[in-house]
């Protein structure tokens, strides 16, 4: 019974971590991806703000 145990308290463990170890991959997915679009969002702002001073400046000229 002591070698069962012992075989049973072992793959339980490594299930658990491996319950763990897919969960940081999928919460580290998830940040990759919100900083991605945030990054994006950040870059189009820009864009948008160096537009509009180009169109400013065109205006005055």
């Amino acid at each position: 019974h002591t070698v069962s145990n012992l075989q049973n308290i072992s793959e339980n463990t490594s299930a658990a971590r491996s319950n763990i170890q897919d969960a940081d991959f999928a919460k580290e997915s998830a940040s990759l991806a919100k900083s991605q679009v945030l990054q994006q969002a950040g870059m189009s702002m820009l864009s948008q703000a160096n537009q509009a001073s180009q169109n400013v400046l065109s205006l005055l000229r």
